[in-house]
């Protein structure tokens, strides 16, 4: 096939109705799994347990509730389409031609099918931790020769996602994704959620330089080794409140975002 012909069949495929709709379905879905670590983040706040407060935590809490299972496989459809969008986007650059905007359609790719990956574990009866998986992958590269390297370079763009992030948040410029204005509770729980989610990345890109500089892959825990290192630091609880609010923030946004996205 040739490269214009590879691409007319990636625009047809982001603008088909399936995959457009699978998209949606896959923010909406994202939304309720930031509402879900958000629970399990307050539970860390102030109580001896809370679970994983991350990705794994929320699959692990719906496959435990009544319905569960259906809601679970509704997940892996709705993020597999919404990685499937994201491929399109990668290959036509339809909405942004520059490699920025390509290569940032790579990373979501990359996040929705591994995250579509984990949903599909939960939904076959198996479980993970995606803080474990996390550990093994730094520890993994550690193996090879420049891994420390490497893991600290992973630290600082995930610093720098995040830091991207609470200035998306601020500016507002997470409007730019949608094709009209999703009202004002939209825009304000946007506005924190990206923020809090920010803030939380940074402390992940954190922990993954610490691993480097101390040779000890298991520093690198994630989302959740980061939210409960927030419960640590100084008024931890305050501020992972804070934090897990700001999270459920996102989420809402997500319920927004599944209808006014610009897909």
């Amino acid at each position: 096939m040739k490269t214009p012909d590879f691409k007319t069949a990636a625009h047809e495929a982001g603008n088909s109705t399936i995959v457009e709709r699978g998209a949606r379905l896959g923010y909406a879905v994202s939304g309720l799994l930031h509402l879900l670590i958000a629970y399990i983040a307050l539970k860390v706040a102030w109580t001896s347990g809370g679970g994983s407060a991350d990705q794994s935590g929320a699959l692990a809490t719906l496959a435990g509730s009544t319905g569960g299972s259906f809601v679970l496989w509704v997940t892996v459809v709705g993020l597999v389409l919404l990685a499937v969008w994201q491929l399109t986007e990668a290959i036509t650059g339809a909405h942004g031609a520059e490699a920025a905007d390509r290569a940032k359609a790579v990373g979501k790719l990359v996040v929705y099918a591994a995250l579509a990956w984990t949903a599909l574990k939960f939904a076959t009866g198996s479980s993970t931790s995606s803080s474990g998986q996390t550990a093994d992958f730094t520890a993994s590269l550690m193996s090879h020769a420049g891994g420390r390297l490497l893991v600290g370079a992973i630290g600082l763009g995930v610093v720098a996602v995040g830091a991207y992030h609470v200035y998306k948040g601020w500016k507002k410029k997470f409007l730019e994704d949608l094709v009209e204005h999703p009202g004002n509770w939209a825009v304000q729980a946007g506005r924190a959620g990206y923020v809090a989610k920010g803030v939380a990345l940074v402390v992940v890109g954190f922990l993954f330089l610490v691993a480097a500089v101390r040779q000890t892959p298991s520093e690198a825990t994630g989302l959740d080794g980061a939210l409960h290192t927030l419960r640590e630091a100084p008024a931890g609880p305050i501020l992972l409140t804070l934090v897990a609010i700001g999270l459920a923030a996102f989420g809402v946004y997500c319920g927004a975002r599944a209808r006014y996205a610009r897909v």
